[in-house]
């Protein structure tokens, strides 16, 4: 046992140790680099903001006609939301006047109501101090074969799976037998390849028409910026199963940048995550400053990651996004809450915005209400809710809800 005058002097030292450690790390020393500033809350600072997704062909094809638009931002200020996330490029079609998409709806709309829906939205939304976001389905053309990007780039624009299959040739744009006995698309239709020649510039050029069309938008909202899932998901291409991007120029751009032949693996996974990176960061160079930039993203990281080549909390964390809503839809409160939760406390979780699906409580307003205060509770960026056309045809749903909830 140590005697008294020993153990004084080590007690003595091992404060030493403390003061020192204290003193560096206020001096610095043990500093990492500060996290990006989280987004802003609404305009009284006491509450996350709160999104409305806006369909362009839903129920009630807001842009389409001015009574419309009216309701919509009367009905935006009485739930409390701050932001309108409003479709205007979807299946290759516009809602604003362009070269590079079919803008029929756009033409339709300025030809019978005399001002075009976007500009009358975007007016009417500023008035009420609301932010307008252009919805912008990246890298999906749905079940468009007469899209004009696909006239333009040809098939080889479109996605390949493993076994050389296009998508255009998948029969009702699901998998063909005899794998369709085992294996579904998550989202059956057309999706692009930003690997293939040509794509990354032809949506380039689709938002620089958005961008001359309304430069005073609040921000550009990507969404379908990603490869398709399949269904059961596969992690990576290590693995059996069903995975996409194996067109002809993806594989020599491969070939081409590491020096050697195709084969899957880890390093052919992360070719096709760059790809997708590399368009998000062409998007983002070609919007203004002024924009908030952000895309609709599957709410889980590791899963988006692994098989849907989506690589968003990178985006987040390398400032290639300003915020990501995770689509979060689920009937079930418990898993809610715990993706929730990864959600905002993970890598740049401060920037993350929860998406639910207020769809699929239309005729439960008290468990849509409940949602939306598990939500907030998780203190989020943002919340948004998918969507407005199917509240608006519930009004009393909609009239039900509160943001934030009442005491």
């Amino acid at each position: 046992m140590l005697n008294a005058p020993i153990a004084l002097l080590r007690f003595a030292a091992e404060m030493k140790l403390v003061v020192l450690l204290l003193v560096l790390i206020a001096s610095g020393a043990c500093d990492r680099p500060a996290p990006p500033a989280p987004m802003e809350a609404d305009a009284s600072g006491s509450r996350p903001r709160l999104g409305l997704w806006v369909l362009a062909q839903g129920s009630h094809r807001t842009l389409e006609d001015p009574a419309k638009v009216t309701r919509l931002v009367a009905d935006a200020i009485s739930l409390g939301a701050t932001d309108l996330f409003v479709q205007v490029y979807r299946a290759g079609r516009s809602w604003y006047p362009s070269r590079q998409a079919d803008d029929t709806p756009y033409a339709r709309t300025q030809t019978a109501t005399g001002p075009a829906g976007l500009r009358r939205l975007i007016d009417a939304a500023h008035a009420e101090g609301l932010q307008v976001h252009a919805w912008f389905n990246a890298l999906s053309l749905h079940r468009n074969r007469e899209a004009p990007l696909l006239a333009s780039l040809g098939p080889a624009a479109v996605l390949v799976d493993r076994k050389g299959r296009n998508l255009l040739d998948y029969p009702d744009f699901e998998v063909p037998q005899p794998d369709r006995r085992h294996t579904r698309m998550g989202t059956p239709g057309i999706f692009l390849d930003p690997a293939a020649e040509g794509v990354i510039d032809y949506l380039v050029a689709s938002v620089a028409e958005l961008v001359a069309a309304a430069p005073d938008l609040d921000g550009l909202h990507l969404d379908f910026i990603r490869h398709p899932l399949s269904l059961p998901i596969v992690p990576g291409s290590r693995f059996d199963g069903l995975d996409f991007g194996y067109g002809k120029h993806a594989v020599a751009a491969f070939e081409a940048a590491r020096g050697r032949r195709f084969a899957r693996g880890s390093d052919w996974d992360d070719f096709r995550r760059e790809r997708v990176h590399d368009l998000v960061k062409a998007l983002h160079a070609e919007i203004p400053e002024s924009w908030a930039y952000s895309a609709a993203v599957l709410p889980w990281a590791d899963r988006a990651y692994q098989s849907a080549m989506q690589d968003w909390r990178r985006w987040l964390e390398e400032g290639s996004l300003d915020f990501a809503v995770a689509m979060l839809y689920t009937r079930d409160d418990r898993l809610l809450r715990y993706v929730a939760d990864s959600l905002v406390g993970g890598t740049s979780g401060e920037r993350v915005w929860l998406g639910l699906g207020s769809w699929l409580f239309l005729d439960d307003a008290p468990r849509m209400q409940h949602q939306l205060d598990l939500a907030a509770a998780r203190a989020p960026a943002g919340v948004a809710l998918f969507s407005y056309d199917s509240l608006a045809d519930k009004p009393g749903a909609l009239a039900a809800l509160h943001w934030p909830s009442n005491p």
